[in-house]
């Protein structure tokens, strides 16, 4: 993850911007501006780690927002600290050394990159170790928190899943609203075929075996079965598994950690989790900070 491209400069400007960092009340109020302290970041549970780079391209981003020149900072990390590294309650995250005003003014808005992205890659840790040893891989989801896709979507990595479509232009995924305005399966495949851009792979949503067969029949390159049954997911498996040419297969809908390995054990190339993004808990961290 680049931290300093453009796109994740402009999400972490805009996170200071909304809870006015520069203009913050009570640091101006109370703290010496001169003040130099050191701020320590806890994980209070275990956790996955996620988002370690932003805490360095916060305090930059603070400083350009903020028009003066500010004190040299220190961040630092123990060696085997890094994004998709498991935490035990109770570790330090970083260490950061820095003008005691802008800590106490970044302070939420590193911990909420922090907690949002390691929870991300938390979560998806336990669906992937769910499906441990098995071929089927664990993708996420467009369902992510608006303006946040390119965070979210990169602690799942971090959580060791997948990326599905980062956005609408990645491929062509057929769904049950396009077969419907398209006028059924055959017609939405064959104006794909004809009208998509390049080599694009086109993928497309069934939810019967019926569908299926149409599907395979009208030249789908990619399969994604949608909140079916283990037990009906296994039958495409086997199904596609007669076919001369390899249609990779995806299942979604209703995917739980208490019923994923059903799925995994199916034979099924991948598994998209909308909760992943859609609804995550964010990690327990905390900043304790005491002058330097």
């Amino acid at each position: 993850m680049d931290f300093n491209s453009r796109r994740i400069t402009a999400i972490i400007e805009n996170a200071l911007l909304e809870d006015r960092a520069t203009r913050d009340a009570t640091s101006y109020a109370c703290i010496d501006p001169n003040q130099r302290a050191s701020a320590t970041i806890l994980a209070r549970q275990d956790c996955i780690l996620a988002g370690i780079g932003s805490i360095a391209r916060i305090l930059d981003v603070y400083a350009a927002l903020d028009g003066a020149v500010t004190s040299h900072y220190e961040v630092t990390t123990h060696p085997e600290i890094f994004d998709g590294v498991r935490l035990h309650k109770g570790q330090s995250v970083a260490v950061i050394r820095h003008n005691a005003r802008v800590l106490l003014s970044c302070e939420r808005v590193i911990l909420n990159f922090l907690q949002r992205m390691s929870g991300i890659a938390t979560l998806t840790r336990k669906f992937v170790d769910a499906v441990s040893g098995t071929k089927a891989r664990i993708l996420d989801t467009r369902k992510t928190a608006p303006g946040l896709r390119v965070i979210d979507k990169y602690a799942v990595r971090c959580g060791g899943g997948q990326n599905h479509r980062l956005d609408l232009s990645d491929g062509v995924l057929i769904k049950n609203n396009h077969i419907a305005l398209a006028g059924g399966i055959a017609p939405a495949l064959e104006h794909a075929v004809r009208n998509r851009r390049g080599s694009q792979p086109i993928e497309i949503e069934v939810r019967t075996p019926q569908e299926l067969d149409d599907a395979l029949a009208h030249g789908a390159e990619a399969i994604l079965l949608d909140n079916m049954s283990p037990e009906d997911v296994r039958r495409a498996v086997e199904r596609c598994a007669q076919l001369e040419r390899r249609i990779p297969l995806e299942c979604s809908g209703g995917i739980r950690l208490e019923n994923i390995r059903a799925y995994a054990e199916t034979g099924v190339d991948f598994i998209s989790v909308g909760v992943l993004t859609h609804s995550p808990l964010a990690v327990d961290m905390s900043m304790r900070v005491v002058p330097a």
